[in-house]
């Protein structure tokens, strides 16, 4: 790789992690000002409403990328909290699912408007760096 083209891919990598900076942050301010929740939180909110019923614990860390411990913290706080239900695997007790609760629920359609505004407006107008 020359020169110019390192240049040209760390200068995107920058840019890139200056876009999620700015993303993450009004997210972050945007949802515990008006909802009380984090980009985490919402984070899985959006993969239980999404999920037929319920999901298992495993499932929730591709959608909020913490790892095992946090999100097994995440989903503590969410369920006293009372937006969250845990309930053991009937086939594999070392499973655990977790699934909304209708206040769970009531909290993530109300969350959801803002999470894409918040996208709207920092994505729908951001440069978002392309390879090549």
């Amino acid at each position: 790789m020359g020169d110019v083209a390192e240049g040209r891919l760390v200068q995107q990598w920058h840019e890139l992690m200056a876009l999620y900076a700015t993303v993450f942050g009004e997210l972050e301010c945007r949802l515990q000002d008006r909802h009380g929740i984090g980009v985490s939180e919402f984070e899985a909110l959006e993969r239980l409403a999404t999920c037929d019923t319920k999901c298992r614990s495993a499932d929730l860390l591709d959608a909020v990328h913490l790892s095992q411990s946090a999100t097994s913290r995440l989903v503590a706080r969410l369920e006293k909290e009372g937006l969250v239900e845990r309930a053991m695997c009937e086939q594999d007790r070392r499973g655990v699912f977790v699934s909304l609760t209708e206040a769970g629920r009531r909290r993530y359609e109300e969350a959801k408007p803002t999470h894409r505004e918040v996208l709207r407006d920092t994505l729908g107008q951001a440069r978002i760096p392309k390879a090549g």
